[in-house]
């Protein structure tokens, strides 16, 4: 599609900002709204409903009695799976409607939201729901004279907070095993990105889900989120955001009804390049462009490249040739690489971590200001700092934004130990030649994953999750069954 038919389909785009509950659109139970402006160029998108604890109350009522009564929790898995499967078929059947909603929303290049999001959202859907009967449950060892069943049952009502970052992606990965198992799900989306959350339960219903059993709250963390976290008849929480937040979700729990929580939280995921690695200029594209990739607005963007001191100068020179390559452009280009932060406090809050980069010593070499302000949209250059300290706030803190740390380290050693001195462990990369080094390091690594000689390859099949400050619990793969179902034994004993 060109340029100008996207920017005509943006401009005529009237996207509905009312919740869904219960199979109905609604308005909050006060009316209350909040505005949505494009990070693209500062349009407004619409009046978005303004859930609040009210809004949350019946959205889990309406969840429950779906889960009670059985119109999905107990339907044959066959049944589930055909719905699944349909509802994955809707989102692709609706690819160009959902990625222009969410390139308006939260600011990516619609390239990216058209060939990325939308098919890995509904790649995600059909997974599940090929696993719903391939899972089987388990008899136990006990001897003759008993009969032990471990069955897996479905939780109940699961509550899904999803982060703006990747609307569509945060929330398949919950939205696939939380349904598959046979669970209602009342789901909050960031109100930087709520649109493509209410079009997805729509095309659920569509598909033939029933109502109920999938209702979207758009609202603000502290009302919406923090209602959801408290509510006594919610059974699990699935979070994916903020290490602050995950904070939160935990304590609700304790203040509530001890609900489940599953919190995917941050990253400063390390990017260990040794001096043995044979391809340089492939490990600096890669981590250029993993780096800069949705802005840096990616939990496991590798934001400290840690380099050995012999070839430092050499591979930050190479990184910084690349990063021109991704100047934010106008994000309904098919052309463009890099699109918008978020919104006008992202963007300050990256400006504020640059300026506290170069008032700490770092050298910026590359980028490091506003970009496209004339736009109306809020725009960083791919910034790349050199000379950074590992006790630095651009090193410690997560960013959120295009800003990549370079430490240098001596040895292995140093370089495992700058790795692990992190409140996160999300993921890692090892660029070495040395299949024992690689190996060496991978083992020593505190991450949920090490990719080795390259990074964020990716597959639903494996899980996603981290280790420290960066979460519980994994999302993606057989293993996200274990946060939405129960294990139950059933012991009967057999008589002689």
């Amino acid at each position: 599609m060109t340029l100008s038919s996207w920017h005509e389909r943006a401009r005529v785009l009237r996207p509905d900002g009312r919740m869904l509950v219960d199979g109905r659109r609604c308005a909050s139970a006060t009316g209350q709204t909040f505005d949505k402006r494009s990070p693209v160029d500062g349009r407004l998108l619409g009046a978005v409903a303004q859930g609040q604890a009210a809004d949350v109350d019946r959205a889990v009522a309406s969840a429950r009695a779906a889960f009670e009564d059985g119109r999905w929790s107990r339907q044959p898995p066959a049944a589930r799976k055909k719905v699944l499967q349909k509802f994955a078929e809707g989102l692709l059947a609706a690819t160009d409607e959902l990625a222009l909603l969410e390139t308006l929303d939260m600011g990516k290049p619609i390239r990216f939201a058209r060939s990325v999001d939308v098919p890995a959202a509904a790649r995600c859907i059909a997974w599940y729901a090929e696993a719903i009967d391939k899972v089987y449950d388990e008899i136990a060892p006990t001897g003759p004279s008993a009969l032990a069943l471990i069955t897996r049952e479905p939780m109940g009502v699961v509550g899904a907070i999803v982060p703006w970052n990747y609307p569509m992606i945060m929330a398949a990965w919950k939205l696939g095993p939380a349904l598959a198992a046979g669970n209602s799900v009342v789901l909050k989306p960031s109100e930087k990105s709520p649109y493509t959350a209410m079009r997805m339960a729509e095309i659920a219903l569509e598909a033939g889900l029933p109502p109920g059993v999938f209702n979207v709250v758009p609202g603000f963390g502290h009302e919406a989120g923090e209602a959801l976290g408290l509510h006594p008849d919610v059974d699990a929480i699935g979070f994916t955001g903020s290490t602050r937040v995950g904070r939160r979700m935990l304590a609700y729990a304790g203040q509530s009804n001890l609900k489940r929580v599953y919190n995917e939280l941050g990253g400063k995921s390390a990017f260990l390049v040794f001096p043995d690695f044979d391809d340089l200029d492939r490990a600096a594209e890669t981590a250029a462009g993993s780096m800069y990739f949705n802005q840096g607005e990616s939990c496991n963007a590798p934001s400290r490249l840690m380099v050995h001191e012999a070839i430092a100068d050499d591979f930050v020179a190479r990184v910084a040739r690349h990063a021109p390559a991704y100047a934010p452009a106008d994000p309904l280009d098919e052309a463009t690489v890099m699109g918008a932060v978020v919104d006008e406090g992202q963007l300050r809050t990256v400006m504020g971590y640059i300026a506290a980069g170069e008032e700490e010593g770092a050298r910026c070499v590359a980028g490091g200001r506003q970009a496209r302000a004339d736009s109306g949209g809020f725009y960083v250059e791919p910034t790349v700092f050199d000379q950074v300290r590992n006790d630095m706030r651009i090193a410690r803190e997560e960013i959120f934004g295009p800003v990549l740390s370079v430490i240098r380290f001596r040895d292995e050693a140093h370089a495992i130990a700058l790795a692990n001195d992190s409140a996160y462990g999300l993921q890692a990369s090892v660029w070495s030649s040395h299949i024992d080094r690689a190996h060496r390091v991978a083992r020593a690594l505190r991450a949920g994953t090490v990719h080795v000689n390259q990074y964020d390859e990716d597959d639903i099949t494996v899980p996603f999750g981290g280790y420290k400050q960066s979460g519980n619990g994994r999302d993606k793969s057989l293993h996200a069954f274990d946060k939405y179902t129960e294990l139950k034994t059933t012991w009967l004993r057999i008589n002689a």
